[in-house]
């Protein structure tokens, strides 16, 4: 079967199995296991067609009073759901089914595309018909929150990348600043990542002669999808906060000395001080980012201890009676069956690392993030994506060798 046809087949099956699992969630947004932001996102788009901007009718976690502007979370994520309801009216399954069928396409597709690119066909193909099939992918993919666009753009920016190194052209560049800067704005930590992307970009062209202002294309298309959420925050809270309001809380919670070495404690969603709670959300997402930093330099043995539970918690491959049915399912039936040729991938990788550095980096920048501040398994979803890459190249070589076995088996 060709390339192509074969191709097909896998993005059709991933649309597919997709579908049934967004009908599942239904056209109500409810609280259910490790998805419970949607009701945030549901909350802020009915907010946003009442006219009433980013903003809930009641107090709202981790610390927006009632009727009171937010910037806590992503400000185009409800862009989206605001779009779906004028287009079809209140009907989250809407939501769901739609961006079901882009996750099927566009992530798989993409991993493909990397895994050819840095790894040869089959490799890419084997990779996208692991992303198909994968169980945080399907479950996540119709739950109406970031992660599934913000996967589509990280690996859309990773393949732009890839490509720049072998021909850049101002197109290139250009896309790959709107890939980066739409990822942001799904969540603002992909920012911390840009600076080592364009560095390894700017080592592998620098002796292409490639000229300097070419490299800072992206960075002010960025800065232009940026802008105005920038200035709206400035117009809010008449300060200035670059995105998102939920950074300082993040590491001031997950760093709580209450929380002691166990991240699994129950104090993990820690109160704001009361000295900090008339401050309106750019001062707190300053004072608490001090605040958190303070905690880990006041104790860095307890922190260094605690870094390593969140490690536990972020690459947690074992069901656990704390977790939900549907939470142990899609760990069993994703992160334990691929993580083997996962590591194995990376293993293989090696002997040829150049190819695969911009992957390598992602990964290692965005767990160090997560395990610095949230360690949520959810957050590990787009470093899963890329590491699928490597489960594909994995099965290919153990494929090559179980071929070579069996002929050296074959009677002479």
């Amino acid at each position: 079967m060709k390339s192509k046809s074969l191709l097909i087949m896998i993005l059709l099956a991933a649309v597919l199995v997709r579908l049934p699992v967004a009908v599942y969630l239904s056209d109500q947004v409810t609280v259910l296991p490790g998805i419970h932001d949607q009701l945030s996102y549901d909350a802020l788009a009915r907010n946003l067609l009442a006219g009433r901007g980013y903003s809930f009718t009641a107090k709202w976690y981790p610390f927006t009073p009632a009727d009171t502007p937010t910037a806590h979370w992503s400000f185009i994520y409800p862009l989206y759901l605001v779009g779906m309801d004028l287009l079809t009216g209140y009907h989250p399954l809407a939501a769901r089914l739609f961006q079901g069928i882009v996750a099927g396409l566009l992530i798989c597709l993409l991993i493909y595309l990397i895994g050819r690119r840095v790894a040869g066909e089959a490799a890419g193909l084997v990779g996208a018909a692991l992303a198909a099939v994968y169980g945080y992918f399907i479950y996540y993919s119709v739950a109406l929150m970031t992660e599934t666009f913000f996967i589509v753009f990280v690996l859309f920016s990773l393949y732009l990348s890839l490509e720049l190194k072998e021909k850049p052209t101002l197109a290139r560049w250009v896309w790959l600043g709107l890939a980066l800067g739409m990822a942001s704005l799904l969540r603002q930590t992909i920012l911390l990542f840009v600076p080592f992307l364009m560095l390894w970009l700017f080592w592998e062209l620098k002796k292409e002669g490639i000229r300097w202002w070419y490299f800072t294309v992206p960075l002010v298309v960025i800065i232009l999808l940026i802008a105005p959420w920038t200035l709206r925050n400035y117009l809010v809270y008449h300060q200035f906060l670059l995105l998102n309001s939920n950074a300082g809380y993040a590491i001031f919670a997950s760093n709580n000395p209450n929380l002691g070495t166990d991240w699994r404690n129950d104090e993990v969603v820690a109160p704001v001080p009361d000295e900090l709670a008339e401050q309106n959300e750019a001062e707190l997402d300053q004072a608490l980012t001090q605040r958190g930093i303070e905690y880990i330099l006041k104790d860095p043995q307890r922190y260094l201890w605690l870094t390593l539970d969140k490690t536990l918690e972020y690459f947690k491959f074992w069901p656990s009676s704390e977790s939900s049915r549907i939470s142990n399912l899609n760990r069993v039936f994703s992160f334990v069956l691929y993580l083997p040729f996962m590591f194995l991938g990376l293993c293989l990788s090696l002997t040829r690392w150049r190819s695969f550095v911009p992957l390598y980096l992602f990964i290692v920048v965005h767990t160090g993030i997560h395990l610095i501040s949230w360690p949520a398994p959810r957050y590990r979803l787009s470093v899963d994506a890329v590491l699928i890459v490597f489960a594909g190249l994995a099965l290919i070589e153990l494929a090559k060798q179980l071929k070579t076995w069996r002929r050296g088996l074959s009677p002479i």
